[in-house]
């Protein structure tokens, strides 16, 4: 009994010895047994010198009230006391965008975009950018424009609630700081600054919304009256794909509107890149029409019903290539409850998407003969900011409304838009009607020719902007930030493009608002989009500038998805060959017509390859159309005296 008790008691030991000398040998034979262990030369952690800097940079995390933690860069004015905190939420990697360019200076490490960065570093703001939950550098999940919390959003928080519990953490945890924050952004940044107004934290003293993302069905990145804009495909991919955005788009196309020819439909595309397994796409395959999934996140709406308690700075660029339609949009919501006057200004610019944080004396071929950009960062923007940021600033003398005017290339001081201008004139809406034989004119059609006609092909749709056409970005060499002014002789030359001209004017004509489409309209289809440009004819020859000779300058331009005509809640067939009404918005202008030029108006059915085709035959979601879905159509317009079609201008001064 002893003895075999003893046994079992040593074969454990012994096992255990063997298994030792077996790792022992094993390890003898791998290389770092073999050779000796050199020093790494990389320190456990490095702490960089910043002695010369002019700065002080911090990278923290800030808890939110769900624990969640958001990484936040703050950069510091060194020797800062009492200064104000000009804060931007981002999804684009907020080290990225304070880190352009490493410097020991604060200006170089800010150029680039979203950063005022003169005004800024001039006046020396405490400088705080954050990655917005999910993205980068933050915890969290990534929700696309996040909706409020409500029935589209059941969490207990959103981008306000974020936005709140940041800036309660900056203002007592940055000694540096006067208490006073500001929050500014452009696009999906300026999104940010608007949630900000929703239950405002007490801290939060101005807002400054440039270009922002406000109602993506209705006029601003995904469709514009019910059309997609497909190109976004590759920022939906790259955006929600991933939290780095490191999966990249991908094409084999050097032309994009080979690439969307190749894969039909929106819908059929978006399968091919595997675009299934983004929440994001799959919202929007599952909803093509206005419904509440889109009406009830509509950033105007929700500020509509929000009380005015922080003042606001809408910042709006006439040819905004991504974002036309927010800025306006917000400032119609929230100006009548400005009782004051004072709490809501707007700011209109002749730019392209965010320009106004750039050089912006020209846009394409256009001149503006001055830095309008500058301008704006100078004498609007540096003493508004100051006023609220600033202990002891001056009010800022500043027009209820900044509106640079076209044409006559100036700025002008407004009490409100659209119904007012520089000398107390009324805004009147006067119809410019298309008449027979491509005339356009101020005068009732009389009788004549009923209608012009062509065919729309979806196998041939018409080009957006002359091919071969880029993808959507802003890489050098790139030229979609200026698509809207391109040269629309490119389409007035199509026999599927109907161009309407006026005479020659003799006197300037000047529009301050939104042109209104009413045009009468049929197709031989069940479905049609109809796309209407008010277009800005240079004379043949231009003196100061002999390259503008006869340009075909756009002033406002858009689309319309005809399935919507009776309400943008439910798309339903068109009644085949019926002269029908089809009224909508262009984008706001601000513009002269001067004498010597003339207005042209165009009118065709295909916005390629920037809007998804209409098959022009009614089909539930246009997503998901088929290839024999695609048919021609005949479309006419109606121009005869009891079916006049006709733009209302919004004139000033008679």
């Amino acid at each position: 009994m002893h003895s075999s008790r003893l046994a079992a008691g040593l074969w454990p030991a012994l096992f255990a010895l063997l298994f030792t000398l077996s790792g022992a040998l094993q390890a003898a034979d791998t290389p770092q047994a073999k050779y000796p262990n050199y020093p790494s030369e990389t320190p456990a952690k490095f702490v960089p010198a910043t002695a010369d800097h002019d700065y002080v940079s911090r990278d923290v995390m800030i808890p939110m009230r769900d624990g969640v933690k958001l990484h936040t860069i703050i950069l510091i004015p060194k020797g800062a006391q009492h200064a104000g905190i000009l804060l931007t939420r981002t999804p684009y990697d907020a080290k990225a965008l304070t880190t352009h360019t490493m410097s020991g200076h604060l200006g170089p490490m800010l150029q680039g975009y979203d950063n005022a960065t003169d005004v800024i570093v001039e006046d020396g703001y405490i400088r705080v950018v954050q990655d917005v939950r999910g993205k980068y550098g933050s915890e969290g999940d990534y929700v696309m424009n996040r909706p409020v919390h409500g029935p589209l959003n059941p969490t207990p928080v959103d981008d306000a609630t974020d936005t709140w519990d940041t800036i309660d953490w900056l203002v007592k945890n940055i000694p540096e700081s006067n208490g006073k924050v500001g929050t500014l952004g452009i696009s999906y940044d300026g999104f940010e600054p608007l949630m900000a107004l929703i239950n405002p934290h007490p801290a939060l003293k101005v807002s400054v919304p440039m270009n922002p993302m406000v109602d993506g069905w209705m006029g601003d990145d995904w469709f514009h009256n019910g059309a997609f804009r497909q190109q976004n495909l590759s920022y939906i991919y790259e955006q929600t794909a991933s939290r780095d955005n490191g999966i990249k788009w991908w094409t084999n196309y050097h032309d994009e509107y080979d690439l969307f020819m190749h894969y039909g439909s929106a819908g059929a595309l978006a399968h091919a890149y595997g675009m299934e397994q983004l929440g994001f796409w799959n919202k929007m395959l599952a909803h093509p029409a206005y419904d509440s999934f889109w009406s009830e996140q509509a950033v105007d709406k929700l500020l509509a019903a929000q009380p005015l308690k922080v003042p606001v700075m809408l910042v709006h660029s006439l040819w905004d290539q991504e974002d036309s339609y927010g800025a306006l949009a917000v400032y119609r919501a929230i100006k009548p409850k400005d009782s004051s006057g004072s709490m809501v200004k707007l700011v209109m610019g002749p730019w392209h998407h965010g320009q106004e944080i750039d050089e912006g004396s020209s846009l394409g071929a256009i001149h503006f003969g001055s830095d309008t950009a500058q301008y704006f960062r100078e004498h609007i923007l540096r003493p508004y900011l100051a006023q609220y940021l600033k202990d002891g600033a001056p009010k800022a003398d500043l027009a209820a409304v900044s509106a640079f005017q076209t044409g006559t290339n100036q700025w002008q001081r407004l009490d409100r838009w659209p119904l007012a201008c520089a000398d107390g004139c009324p805004t009147k809406s006067r119809a410019l009607y298309l008449e027979a034989d491509n005339k356009l004119g101020f005068s009732a059609p009389a009788a004549g020719a009923d209608y012009d006609e062509y065919v729309s092909d979806p196998a041939h749709p018409v080009p957006f902007r002359a091919r071969p056409i880029q993808p959507v970005g802003y890489d050098p060499g790139q030229t979609w930030s200026q698509w809207l002014v391109d040269d629309q002789r490119e389409a007035s030359g199509r026999t599927d493009v109907l161009s309407y001209v006026s005479d020659v004017l003799t006197t300037p004509l000047k529009i301050s608002g939104a042109p209104e489409v009413n045009l009468i309209a049929s197709t031989s289809g069940s479905d049609s989009d109809w796309v209407v440009k008010l277009i800005d004819v240079y004379p043949d020859q231009v003196a100061e500038q002999p390259e503008m000779g006869g340009y075909q300058l756009a002033v406002a331009m858009d689309i319309f998805r005809g399935r919507y005509r009776e309400g943008f809640a439910e798309g339903k067939p068109i009644a085949a060959n019926q002269p029908l009404p089809y009224r909508f918005d262009l984008p706001a202008a601000n513009h002269v017509f001067l004498p010597g030029h003339r207005i042209m108006v165009q009118v065709q059915s295909s916005w390629f390859p920037l809007y998804d085709r209409n098959p022009q035959t009614f089909v539930p979601n246009i997503f998901l159309a088929k290839p024999t879905d695609y048919v021609k159509a005949t479309q006419r317009v109606y121009h005869a005296p009891a079916q006049a079609s006709f733009i209302a201008l919004p004139v000033v001064g008679g």
